[in-house]
């Protein structure tokens, strides 16, 4: 009957001393229906196992040749990972079914073979199967398809690669349309816009949900340093001891890092200390795959005690000998926590044990934020936003490269996914009408001429030659070019050009956990030896620090604002919030506290908005315009996630006029067309689009080659076609990315009429953070820690004995 285990399954489940859990029968049970399904159950429920049984036992029942069933995830690590935990059932129950992965780390003679002879379950990546389908073999590898498996679907909707995505899996759609899939994820903050993305027809009604009751609450903890909290900073180092104590009492710790800089310092501190050599790894996207190999099978085997990590061990990846968490530096969101709090332990009826350690103050409130928000269940993150015209782009191209297409048949099967449910017909036809010849402004160039329309309005490519390129250029993660690091034959990984554009021979850095010196670049790569003397620097990473979210925010405004909170804090950060209160006031839940003093022969101006750094410093582009016409003569501002800080020759005068709401009208513009901030998004349109290329046979582009490029086109469509589509996704990309508009706007919305403006004769308590970090880099020396020690003390006893406030000013 459907939803019941035949033999051998229900064996190998005794065996264990397990029973198949509900959700895993209910999952089999839409199957058998020929029904999509969205599982959303906890860390540890079976989810993986679940997604892959009903293909298992309809292989098991009826082994047919060829592609049986697609598993899509979002990093290749789990696809590798994944596929190692699926052999050993199939092996150990007898099956004789064929599983492999397919990644760009595949080498092309297995690609190749897989294409001729393709195994029963592929895992694979949304970046290999676009390439997959603009193959003109598609529709033949693919007729056979019964299921698709999208894993940790939450971190792919609502991001380009989860619009590449939804554009592949409409591809599936027609080619295999008998193929139903499944949606596994832990963490839903909005589950209706993810059962829509599941579904074959974009209704959130298309798919049966299947959700499970939460498993064993995790037990949470937040641990700080015994030489003090510090008063600024992001790396932790300063904790870098107690984490090795925990690192040492446990079996294996993932010790998680938010960025690729601050993983590398990280593990260079822990190595410092670590007398007895305990087997402690590093691991991050940008190190040589082998290593990553490396990594993720020792610790599959149990030799290692610890490995410091970043997202690319976030999701998915069940590694059962995981016993802690460690959480270096505030979490940023409480589903971000979960999902990492989840790769502890591993299973659903037991506790997973994680330990945040915050890195400053301001940190120390995030991370209880976070630990109330994990205890409420308050997933959070945007929802789903729409869909990018630049992939859809690339998709136009790909498509052609596998075959031609009708253009009415091609845009009903993109509105029926998810992020282009709304897409209209102008916008349809703009798109593929820049991939056909450039749009209006650039139909003259040849170069830009790569379709053309047949006498029955079908769509074709117009050469192999742009076929490959488009190929070669598949995907939307866009880096910076990446130049490989060469240690003699070993490559040890890549770092960004610009990077190492600022090194001179002889220059230390710190890269794969190791201290390199660098000699000289030579065929797109960086030499180096081991050793070197000097401050070692620290490759650093565009786009690489998480961003606050909004619920998370929220909650840090309301612990600062009830007092009776604060005795569930370490004693200097209650003390630290009493001073505060003391010589200014705190900042509330629903309004926006701004101070302003003078400090030596400058006027400062300080926010406590809890908006993201990335909201942050749009406002800090906006509020020195404003300032300037005021007459404050801005100097310069610093963000973070939690504040602003303004410096100004003037005393800024008439806050509230500073923060109207009008400021994202004429200022916005004005600055958005002043500042290089829309270049740099439509470089990433256009390589994401295929307007300008990142890669050709035997050549990678520059960095430079690159930027020339793009700013030369887009001046040229600003001037002869502002409307060009590029443009448009250009202005949405920027709406939504590096300026984040929209969480603005809210802002602005939400204190309109509650500023609270505070004019003290000295820098308050809670300012001094955001003081600290003013022309300070996040790589220290020695010397610099002792003048930063220094510097706080002196802020430090300057907030202490400041006089009572003065009464806010009107």
């Amino acid at each position: 009957m459907p939803g019941t285990i035949p033999e051998p399954f229900a064996a190998w489940f005794a065996a264990r001393g397990w029973t198949p859990r509900p959700h895993q029968l209910a999952i089999l049970a839409a199957a058998a229906s020929g029904e999509s399904a969205l599982l959303i159950a906890p860390t540890g429920g079976g989810k993986t196992l679940a997604g892959f049984l009903p293909s298992l036992i309809a292989l098991a029942q009826t082994p047919t040749p060829g592609l049986h069933t697609l598993y899509v995830s979002p990093l290749k690590a789990l696809a590798t990972d994944v596929a190692r935990n699926l052999l050993a059932p199939v092996a150990e129950m007898g099956l004789r079914v064929t599983i492999e992965t397919r990644t760009g780390d595949t080498p092309a003679d297995r690609r190749r073979r897989q294409r001729e002879r393709p195994p029963q379950m592929l895992l694979t990546t949304p970046e290999s199967l676009a390439v997959m389908l603009s193959l003109p073999d598609a529709p033949a590898l693919f007729a056979s398809l019964r299921a698709v498996v999208i894993d940790e679907v939450h971190a792919l909707a609502g991001i380009k690669r989860g619009d590449q995505l939804a554009l592949g899996l409409a591809r599936l759609a027609t080619i295999a349309p008998a193929a139903s899939r499944i949606g596994l994820s832990a963490t839903v903050a909005h589950p209706d816009a993810i059962a829509a993305y599941v579904a074959p027809d974009g209704r959130p009604d298309g798919v049966r949900r299947i959700e499970v009751a939460d498993g064993a609450p995790p037990a949470l903890s937040v641990m700080l340093p015994d030489g003090g909290l510090p008063w600024g900073g992001r790396m932790g180092l300063v904790s870098a001891p107690e984490v090795l104590d925990r690192i040492r009492a446990a079996n294996l710790t993932i010790v998680f890092v938010n960025t690729r800089a601050q993983g590398e310092m990280l593990f260079q501190a822990l190595w410092k200390l670590n007398a007895e050599t305990l087997p402690i790894a590093l691991h991050h996207g940008s190190l040589d795959v082998a290593q990553r190999r490396r990594v993720e099978a020792a610790m599959a085997e149990g030799r290692l005690r610890a490995v410091v990590a970043t997202s690319s061990l976030d999701l998915g990846i069940d590694w059962g000998g995981v016993d802690q968490v460690i959480q270096v530096g505030a979490p940023k969101g409480v589903s971000r926590l979960l999902q990492r709090v989840g790769r502890a332990n591993h299973r659903m009826d037991e506790p997973s044990r994680a330990v945040l350690v915050p890195a400053n103050r301001f940190e120390v409130l995030e991370c209880e934020a976070a630990v109330r928000g994990v205890a409420a269940r308050e997933l959070d993150g945007d929802p789903p936003r729409a869909g990018g015209l630049d992939v859809l782009a690339q998709h136009f191209l790909l498509t052609a490269a596998g075959g031609t297409f009708d253009p009415d048949a091609l845009f009903a099967e993109v509105r029926r996914t998810q992020p282009y449910a709304g897409l209209s017909r102008k916008d349809f036809d703009d798109v593929l009408r820049f991939v056909e010849d450039g749009g209006y402004a650039l139909a003259s160039y040849d170069r830009w001429r790569k379709l053309f329309r047949d006498s029955e309005g079908r769509i074709h490519i117009r050469s192999e030659r742009i076929a490959r390129q488009a190929r070669m250029n598949v995907g939307t993660i866009v880096e910076m070019p990446l130049l490989k690091v060469r240690l003699g034959r070993q490559t040890l990984g890549e770092v960004e050009e610009y990077f190492v554009n600022g090194l001179i021979p002889g220059d230390t850095f710190m890269f794969a956990g190791r201290l390199l010196r660098f000699l000289r670049v030579r065929e797109m790569g960086a030499e180096v030896a081991d050793g070197g003397t000097g401050d070692p620097k620290i490759p650093a990473y565009a786009g690489g620090r998480l961003p606050l979210t909004t619920n998370l925010a929220a909650r840090v405004r309301a612990l600062l604002h009830d007092p009776r909170t604060w005795r569930r804090f370490p004693a200097p950060v209650a003390e630290w919030l009493e001073l505060q209160q003391d010589r200014s006031e705190l900042p509330g839940s629903d309004d926006l506290l701004v101070e302003t003093f003078p400090r030596e022969g400058r006027w400062y101006l300080v926010a406590y908005t809890f908006e993201g750094r990335n909201a942050h410093q749009t406002l800090g582009m906006l509020l020195t315009r404003r300032m300037e016409r005021a007459g404050a003569s801005p100097l310069g501002f610093v963000a973070t996630d939690y504040v602003i800080a303004v410096w100004s020759a003037e005393e800024p005068r008439d806050i509230s006029a500073l923060f109207a709401e009008d400021m994202l009208g004429d200022d916005l513009e004005a600055w958005m067309a002043e500042s290089s901030m829309l270049r740099r998004t439509f470089r990433n349109v256009a390589v994401i689009a295929g307007l300008i290329e990142r890669r050709r046979p035997g050549e990678e582009r520059t960095r430079r080659q690159l930027t020339v490029n793009s700013d030369l086109i887009y001046d040229v469509l600003r001037r002869r076609q502002p409307d060009h589509v590029l443009l448009r996704a250009t202005r949405a990309d920027a709406a939504g990315g590096l300026t984040d508009l929209g969480r603005l706007a809210a802002m602005l919305a939400r204190v309109r009429g509650r500023i609270r403006h505070r004019r003290l004769d000295h820098v308050s308590p809670l300012a001094i953070p955001v003081m600290l970090d003013i022309g300070r880099e996040s790589v220290r020396t020695e010397i610099s820690e002792e003048a930063l020690l220094a510097e706080t003390e002196a802020l430090v006893a300057e907030a202490a004995a400041a006089p009572a406030p003065k009464r806010r000013r009107a």
